[in-house]
């Protein structure tokens, strides 16, 4: 197991705190029939007015655009970004197409308290189960830590939430570091993708976006072909010279799309109509 570092001396002085920082390690299956992990950092954020949940990376890039005066962005679409009021169950959720859209869920979580605890560090840990998003989940929270959060939409125990995971072993978050921020901590990169301020939609409005382009992935770049059929464009290696080609890229495209379609909410995810042979 990893080193568990965790700054708790001041969480009891949280009411002072500007912004008290959780990082968890992210372990997904983007596709459920594969052996291997993604791993990622994620940050939660717990802010005198709310709470963040987003991917640690996107800290890094913004200290060195602070340091270096820069302007660099990322978005990594294979992780969630959710923000909600402190102590509220309605969530804003915040992704990319395009353009960056958020759109809000109501996501109250009931647990069930188990009596079963284990020591985890110098903490013992209390088990909490629940259903949530068409899986089975598997909380272990510290009642010594009387904050009453944890990664993405996971809240409402009478405790920090050190670990999370499903029972088909395709999410686990791990609580690795705490520690406090002097000053709330500013996320330009959630509310203002590179100068562009997140446009209000609905689950509905994305999925709607998301099965138009698992249709068409690659229509702007077909039409661009089409207008200058003498450019080589190259689509993931493929270097395409002929219209005849975009027929097998979409194909495979469409392909990686089904077999990673696999959402921390499950319950929640696209149908997929596979291709007419």
């Amino acid at each position: 197991m990893k080193i568990f570092i965790l700054i708790f001396a001041v969480i009891f002085g949280l009411a002072n705190a500007q912004t008290h920082r959780f990082i968890y390690e992210f372990k997904s299956k983007q596709n459920p029939k594969q052996a291997e992990f993604k791993k990622e950092n994620m940050t939660l954020d717990i802010n005198p007015d709310d709470v963040k949940f987003y991917n640690y990376h996107y800290v890094t890039i913004d200290s060195t655009n602070i340091t270096k005066g820069q302007n660099s962005q990322l978005w990594d679409v294979s992780t969630p970004v959710v923000v909600r009021v402190k102590n509220s169950n309605t969530n804003s959720n915040y992704t990319l197409i395009n353009d960056v859209f958020v759109f809000d869920t109501e996501d109250k979580i009931n647990w069930k308290l188990e009596k079963e605890t284990k020591k985890f560090e110098n903490y013992t840990l209390q088990k909490a189960t629940t259903t949530f998003g068409g899986r089975n989940w598997t909380a272990w929270f510290a009642k010594e830590i009387n904050i009453s959060e944890g990664p993405y939409k996971f809240r409402g125990l009478p405790g920090i939430i050190f670990q999370l995971y499903d029972d088909k072993n395709n999410f686990d978050f791990t609580l690795v570091k705490s520690f406090k921020l002097k000053t709330t901590y500013k996320t330009p990169f959630i509310e203002n993708f590179y100068g562009q301020k997140p446009i209000k939609t609905t689950q509905k409005n994305i999925d709607m976006m998301l099965m138009n382009e698992y249709k068409d992935p690659y229509h702007e770049t077909r039409e661009e072909f089409k207008k200058n059929p003498n450019t080589t464009f190259s689509i993931n290696g493929v270097d395409v010279k002929d219209i005849s080609q975009f027929k097998k890229l979409t194909e495979s495209r469409q392909r990686y799309i089904r077999e990673n379609n696999n959402p921390i909410e499950i319950d929640k995810a696209i149908h997929y109509p596979e291709n007419k042979k």
